[in-house]
């Protein structure tokens, strides 16, 4: 339907600018379905079998099959019930966390601007029917394909859609494309195609979007497959022994599997999205919402935050001063005003109460009384936009005569002056004191009887720093984090600001980030790291800015709200859609506030350095019970020719750690005063001296039970069963701490989880289920015995710690 006219196309949709009445487009809505690509829908039951496939999942069923031949049933129900928990748990988990993101970005949905029965309306674009008119202005995602009713022309960026790097002009009966980006201009459209009619939609299955892994995850990845190699190897080592001794082949391999299962991180893909979906939700209920998880780690090691002026640092309530005014003898104004007001009444003219625009509102309220432009007639209205940085209006007088008025920075209103050569220097005198004093200046013009542009003067606008910003900045430097100011503003204006809010001093004015020598662009950068904020900056400017600090080594975050704040948000490691961002911005970034202020970015870096901490105490576990499994298993069997536990206690240890060890995702940490890095020297080191101490104690705990007390091989398996149990689960009270284990208290669920299941293993190994009874005597020893090594492992890892990390301090 694209290839029609204007005219053509509304006669086809049975539509007309005045746009659809509302029970004519719920008839469509039903005819058409809804504005969206419709999602690929799994069958649940597919997708829990997938659970199933994989190399862990091939290792159990392997060893179910075994245990089935061999016919030890014990071991064959307790590992296919293995198999069945770590599926259900897993299955289960990612598709809470799903429905969790599902959501958070629903809250995100796009808007668009609709014309239902006459009147101008704010809709969900899903909503969107072919035939409604839509309102398109900067910064806008064209929500529908439409086309483009009267009106000036636009210019949009199609890039993402046909490849074209540069912007294309689009005017009266074009087509513009769902998914394209308004740069520039303002206009009614209506929509023809939607959903999967679109141009979009047709193309959309060719696209296949990548899913970033972020530094950590790439990280705790690498422990798993290195613990996955080192289990293997070990394992391989037991079964050429047992191979050589004669040992039972069947036994021998069913062991061997079910040892890997137990050593290999079979709950590290569900323990990171548990984890990450349960930040996710706690940033919701602080005001940021989470579009790409990854976002939460990168944003724990966030150390430099550039952040916008305006609505972040500031109230972006906009209060108008006092006018300067320039002579306006050259103007045949017949209203009587006093030049003050004139400049006042004339940027009034020059603005619209509906654009919602923090100017446009400051300016209307400072006229006082709407009603003085009564009488006066808006024939044409250019709004603001980056490039000519104004707004213009065509407007009838009192006397049916039309002159033109304009609003906008004032270099740009002096540059279109006639009679800037006389008023120059006291505009610029002007600018310069309201600069002083942290007022932006806004440049006023009218035309005269001849049509020339006349400027009349300045109007001071003022911007009161947040309440709360002069804290919440200093709070971020206390935790290792330097915030940089981003503004458009003058280099006053901005000193100004930094110095109200406590910032420092040092302000770039970014207007000089021009084409430099090689020499000057390296004393360039090091000038942008040093810098505490920056002037009068471009979006390009943005881009540049972490660029450069990005390159001198710092994990960086972005705030943005503008369309062509989106380069600089993609480009960070953090990008910041701000509260009221346009969907361009929030489409690029990685994290959307919905409320206003850096508070809540400062809250939002908080809680990702806790998922950190939470994900950084697993990694240290898991990697030390790791180690003391499988070494202690390795080297009974190796040297003293015994197998300390049975095929079934190694999978319920396996099955009990993994139920237990997802509460982690809501314990309780304090927050590192230093932005989080992954260290792997120090998680290595510290899991491997836990590991080693777990080895120690075990066969000081065997070599008790063999020669001091002189139990049997069947009492003595389960002896050290309920000793692995009870010590292993006591690990992750010592890894969550970096100080001594008392120093934070554990969130409840995580110690009714670890108590709850160390019951149960204590109870199966008191009265003797699929193992020889040991009674309550022993069982309160092995207590006793791991609670004893818990406080020496505890003063261990305080050693290792003071020896890996000297600069942490303790919690």
């Amino acid at each position: 339907m694209d290839d029609l006219d204007g005219q053509q196309q509304q006669d086809k949709l049975k539509s007309s600018a005045n746009g659809l009445s509302q029970s004519e487009a719920l008839r469509r809505l039903a005819q058409y379905g809804s504005n969206e690509l419709a999602e690929k829908k799994t069958n649940q039951f597919l997708k829990l079998l997938t659970y199933f496939w994989g190399p862990i999942p091939w290792m159990i069923e392997a060893a179910v099959l075994l245990s089935a031949v061999a016919q030890h049933w014990p071991d064959f129900a307790i590992i296919l019930l293995l198999l069945l928990a770590n599926a259900v748990i897993g299955f289960w988990e990612e598709h809470q966390a799903g429905h969790a993101i599902a959501a958070l970005k629903a809250k995100l949905a796009m808007k668009a601007q609709v014309k239902r029965d006459g009147h101008w309306t704010t809709l969900e674009s899903r909503d969107l029917v072919p035939g409604d008119v839509i309102h398109l202005r900067l910064g806008d995602i064209v929500p529908a394909d439409a086309r483009l009713l009267d009106g000036d022309p636009l210019q949009v960026d199609q890039s993402a859609l046909t490849g074209e790097s540069l912007a294309t002009m689009r005017q009266c009966d074009d087509a513009v494309f769902s998914g394209s980006i308004i740069r520039r201009g303002e206009i009614d459209a209506m929509a023809y195609a939607t959903g999967a009619n679109t141009f979009f939609g047709k193309t959309a299955e060719l696209v296949q979007a990548a899913a970033s892994v972020s530094h950590f995850q790439q990280a705790v990845l690498k422990i798993g497959n290195v613990l996955i190699l080192l289990a293997v190897a070990l394992v391989s080592v037991i079964i050429t022994v047992a191979l050589l001794r004669g040992d039972p082949l069947l036994t021998t391999l069913q062991f061997a599997l079910v040892l890997t299962v137990a050593a290999i991180p079979v709950a590290m893909p569900t323990v990171l999205s548990v984890t990450m979906a349960v930040g996710a939700r706690l940033l919701t209920k602080q005001g940021a919402i989470v579009t790409r998880l990854a976002a939460i780690e990168e944003l724990a090691g966030v150390d430099v935050l550039c952040s916008d002026k305006t609505g972040t640092l500031t109230q972006n309530t906009l209060t108008l001063g006092d006018p300067f005014s320039v002579r306006s003898s050259s103007l045949d104004s017949s209203s009587g005003d006093r030049d003050p007001d004139l400049v006042i009444m004339t940027a009034a003219l020059a603005s619209r109460s509906d654009n919602k625009d923090p100017i446009d509102r400051a300016v209307l309220d400072g006229l006082g009384d709407p009603q003085r432009l009564d009488g006066y007639e808006l024939v044409h209205f250019q709004p603001f936009d980056p490039v000519h940085k104004r707004t213009e209006a065509t407007v009838r007088g009192l006397d049916g005569l039309e002159f033109k008025v304009t609003k906008g920075a004032p270099q740009v209103i002096l540059a279109l002056s006639a009679n800037r050569a006389e008023v120059s220097a006291a505009v610029d005198r002007a600018i310069s004191e309201f600069a002083a004093r942290g007022f932006r200046s806004l440049g006023v013009a009218r035309t005269d009887t001849q049509q020339q542009w006349q400027c009349l003067g300045v109007l001071p606008l003022f911007d009161p720093p947040r309440d709360e910003a002069k804290a919440t900045i200093a709070t971020a430097h206390q935790m290792g984090v330097t915030i940089k100011m981003v503004t458009g503003d003058q280099l006053p204006i901005a000193q100004e600001t930094a110095e109200k809010l406590g910032m420092g001093s040092m302000i770039l004015d970014a207007s000089g980030f021009g084409a430099t020598t090689a020499d000057q662009s390296k004393r360039l950068e090091e000038s942008i790291e040093k810098a505490d904020g920056f002037a009068q900056v471009f979006p390009e400017h943005k881009f540049q800015i972490v660029d450069v600090l990005q390159q001198h080594g710092h994990i960086v975050g972005m705030t943005g709200d503008g369309v062509n704040d989106a380069p600089a948000l993609k480009k960070a490691d953090c990008g910041i859609a701000v509260s009221g961002a346009t969907d361009a911005a929030r489409g690029a970034a990685s994290i959307v506030l919905m409320q206003p202020g850096l508070s809540v970015i400062i809250e939002a870096i908080k809680a990702s350095r806790k998922i950190f901490q939470r994900m950084n105490s697993y990694a240290i576990y898991r990697i030390a019970e790791t180690l003391r499994v499988l070494l202690f298993m390795t080297v009974s069997i190796l040297v003293f020719n015994f197998y300390p536990v049975s095929a079934a206690m190694i999978v319920m240890l396996a099955l009990l750690n993994d139920g237990a060890i997802l509460s982690i995702a809501y314990d309780n940490v304090h927050v590192s005063s230093d932005p989080e890095r992954w260290n792997m020297r120090t998680v290595m080191g510290i899991a491997a001296a836990l590991g080693a101490i777990g080895v120690v104690s075990a066969f000081g705990l065997f070599y008790l039970a063999e020669r001091v007390f002189h139990l049997d091989r069947a009492h003595s398996q389960t002896l050290m069963y309920l000793k692995l149990s009870v010590a292993g689960h006591l690990t992750i009270f010592l890894t969550r701490t970096r100080g001594p284990f008392w120093s934070i208290r554990p969130a409840r669920v995580l110690l009714l989880a670890v108590c709850g299941t160390q019951l149960v293993a204590t109870l199966i190994a008191v009265y003797g289920w699929l193992m020889t009874p040991l009674g309550w005597g022993w069982a309160l020893v092995v207590w006793g015995y791991a609670l004893a090594w818990f406080l020496v492992n505890d003063r261990l890892k305080l050693m290792a710690y003071s020896i890996l990390s000297p600069q942490l301090h303790s919690d």
